[in-house]
């Protein structure tokens, strides 16, 4: 009887490890991935994640699960997915503070070499937007506007301090004298809203976020950020052609997954999230709100990070900003 008893209890053990095995060997993936996006709903990161996660889930044969993990410019869910398992079923939308929190907050991850780089998925300007009661309808108007009062005294928001949203008006300020107060949020989404509540009235919205209520006359677009006008509102002109030359910013947007990820699901990761972005609707979305696709590979977009982090990191202690 004790005989039988082990051999059933090798039997089971032996099944198991099969089991195991085959579990193991299953073609990546085999269960419902979890995207990672470090604002709130409503936010540009989170509009290109959601433009983006459909055709994802389509290539990949699995759920690509959106979740919003919003504090700290994103790096609370950076973080979470630097420590997360290396197995390809947690991955991280790139937010563009991922190049400017090493400069500002203490981090419990490195920026670069605790993440595999996946792919950049698009880039957009960030929109110079006021509120319709703010009486400057121009840049120029609103630089002599803001030089005729004490400085601090008109408002503007940000969605939270070290974004590029916020980095925008502070170089903006940096270049033309200006001296606003700074209202941070935790995400452009309710940054938005009490923008259109009129709580501040200047604000360097990433495209995505402003660019349909700047369209439907909620709010006052006068310039974009980059170095050219966006096909998305080519009526609208630069910063730099507007009375600041010389000024420039732009957002960047992408996939990463814990470092350590398997190389092979690296690239399958790669190609789906490139196929993705090159979908002609995903395209169509992405333009149609300011964002220009991109898909590049996991080397170029590492070495556009360690650059990203090296520019900015420049810009901050120049203009001493600090972190909250």
């Amino acid at each position: 009887m004790k005989r039988k008893w082990n051999i059933r209890i090798a039997a089971t053990a032996a099944l198991l490890g099969v089991a195991h095995l085959a579990a193991a060997q299953a073609p990546y993936p085999a269960r419902p991935i979890r995207f990672l996006v470090g604002f709130p709903p409503g936010g540009t990161n989170d509009i290109v994640a959601r433009a983006i996660a459909p055709k994802l889930s389509e290539y990949l044969g699995q759920s690509v699960v959106i979740e919003n993990r919003g504090g700290a410019n994103a790096s609370i869910a950076t973080d979470l997915a630097a420590h997360a398992a290396p197995d390809g079923y947690t991955i991280l939308l790139v937010a563009p503070g991922h190049a400017t929190n090493p400069a500002l907050l203490k981090l419990n991850f490195d920026s670069i070499n605790d993440f595999a780089f996946v792919t950049l998925l698009a880039e957009s300007q960030n929109l110079l937007v006021v509120h319709p009661s703010f009486p400057p309808r121009s840049v120029n108007e609103l630089i002599a506007f803001s030089r005729k009062l004490p400085p601090g005294s008109i408002n503007y928001g940000s969605s939270g301090t070290g974004t590029t949203v916020h980095l925008s008006a502070e170089l903006f300020q940096y270049m033309t004298g200006v001296k606003w107060l700074h209202i941070p949020y935790k995400g452009g989404g309710p940054a938005v809203v009490d923008l259109l509540a009129g709580q501040h009235v200047i604000y360097f919205g990433n495209l995505p976020t402003v660019i349909l209520q700047a369209r439907a006359g909620r709010l006052r677009a006068l310039a974009v950020t980059g170095p050219k006008r966006t096909p998305a509102a080519p009526d609208i002109p630069t910063v730099a052609e507007s009375g600041v030359p010389g000024y420039e910013v732009t957002t960047a947007y992408g996939v990463a997954a814990p470092a350590k990820t398997p190389r092979a699901i690296v690239d399958r990761l790669h190609a789906d999230a490139v196929r993705a972005v090159n979908a002609q609707d995903t395209r169509e979305r992405l333009q149609g709100l300011g964002a220009d696709p991109v898909g590049n590979t996991p080397e170029q977009y590492t070495a556009f990070m360690r650059n990203e982090i090296a520019k900015w990191d420049k810009v901050i202690k120049t203009a001493g900003i600090k972190g909250e």
